[in-house]
């Protein structure tokens, strides 16, 4: 299962999107058996597009990786205000630095 969130993108993205994967709501996009390769590509188009995304704006895909910690792949552009990071064979969070308000 590949699923893609995005938050505040160009409509460019959301059409896209839409023609390879569900829209399940606004932003959030599945696919139960997207192959590795059109993953990549998808994923690749995303980063050719990135600068054209807002301050604001962010797409995250997560997909199942037995080679990544929890067995779950994270790729992030954009927006996200947390650093994902590996503890012990799985992804915790923490605010990423400058988010905080008393930073």
């Amino acid at each position: 299962m590949t699923i893609v969130v995005t938050r505040n993108v160009p409509d460019r993205y959301r059409g896209f999107l839409a023609s390879c994967m569900l829209e399940l709501a606004p932003g959030v996009y599945a696919s139960p058996d997207m192959s590795r390769a059109v993953r990549d590509r998808v994923w690749a188009v995303c980063c050719e597009w990135s600068g054209v995304l807002p301050k604001d704006g962010g797409v995250l895909m997560t997909y199942r990786d037995h080679e990544s910690p929890s067995g779950l792949a994270v790729l992030t552009l954009g927006w996200t205000k947390k650093e994902l990071v590996e503890l012990d064979g799985i992804w915790v969070d923490h605010a990423a630095p400058g988010s905080l308000k008393n930073e």
